[in-house]
């Protein structure tokens, strides 16, 4: 029976989930294992260039993998042809792969799995599994969206949310620094986090947001920085709908991120692993150490993004 009376706790907000028709995980890499589990998958090759999470969760659940190498736009370097239920895992990288580009990838290798976690905005195509990430983009402690035809003959339980809140809440009212120890206990919590539905708590903030808002502001920072930071950034980029992040490239990345953080803007190595488990020469490691994402989200504004990039060429020395 459900309780009457007593305190009030947080109301129904508005249902308006951006990927509401698709199913909705409790993380990315669960969203990956229920894909494992559904279609039967034997072999998986994934990217040198990748979060380690993603191999911790194949062996811990004992699934056979592969690692490949990506070329300079981010494309998998892969010639093998793909057994029945040997799949490739493709990373879209700060949402340079566009719809064109992972349909003729999907022409050319057959069996794919979509990692659309930089990608949040960039609709899934039918027929391509496709997995998207919600704290990457939004305040929220968890939540992963799957697109897939597959169903798991497995009842799964939905998780709860309560108890990782405190950094998000904290940072609200406080500063994210008071609290980063916090996000840090969340992050590694998932580690050991077995899949589940997305909890109520966190469906319903992803059901209140003003994706229209953020995208558009995501948009427009993106093409101000890509304006002012195009003739020194060494890559050649598209404009993604509703950036992950502006991944700036530079020949001494590691040195201008310190440099960066001593003037408080904090820009992280995303998947430091890759430093400690590829050779130097490579172009993983150059470009897990060299690529800055600049954040360009919803939480800023043109002043902001002007005081970035002020700071970045002062760096440089330009």
């Amino acid at each position: 029976m459900k309780e009457i009376g007593g305190y009030f706790g947080l109301d129904q907000l508005v249902n308006n989930e951006y990927h509401k028709d698709l199913l909705a995980l409790n993380t990315g890499r669960n969203a990956l294992l229920y894909l494992l589990k559904a279609k039967n998958i034997q072999k998986l090759y994934i990217p040198y260039y990748l979060c380690n999470s993603i191999s911790y969760m194949l062996e811990k659940q004992e699934f056979d993998f592969e690692y490949y190498h990506i070329d300079a736009e981010f494309m998998p370097i892969f010639n093998k042809k793909l057994c029945e239920n040997n799949y490739l895992y493709i990373v879209n990288y700060y949402g340079q792969l566009a719809n064109d580009k992972v349909i003729c990838l999907k022409q050319k290798y057959g069996n794919i799995i979509l990692d659309n976690t930089h990608a949040f905005f960039q609709k899934p195509i039918d027929g391509i599994d496709t997995i998207y990430s919600c704290r990457k983009f939004f305040g929220v402690p968890d939540g992963a969206y799957l697109s897939t035809d597959s169903v798991l003959d497995e009842e799964l339980e939905v998780d709860i949310s309560k108890d990782r809140m405190i950094h998000i809440l904290g940072r609200f009212e406080g500063s994210a620094s008071d609290y980063y120890s916090r996000f840090q206990e969340n992050d590694a919590s998932f580690k050991y986090e077995p899949l589940k539905y997305m909890s109520k708590l966190t469906k319903n903030i992803l059901g209140a947001i003003d994706y229209d808002k953020a995208k558009k502001i995501r948009n427009d920072n993106y093409a101000y920085l890509d304006r002012k930071l195009k003739k020194v950034n060494k890559l050649q980029l598209i404009n993604p709908e509703g950036a992950f992040t502006y991944p700036l490239y530079l020949e001494n990345g590691i040195e201008i991120r310190k440099k960066l953080a001593a003037k408080e803007i904090y820009i992280p190595t995303l998947w430091p692993n890759v430093l400690e488990d590829t050779q130097e020469s490579g172009l993983e490691y150059d470009y897990a150490a060299n690529i800055l994402p600049l954040p360009c989200d919803q939480r800023y504004g043109k002043d902001d993004m002007r005081n970035v990039i002020e700071v970045v060429l002062k760096c440089l020395r330009i």
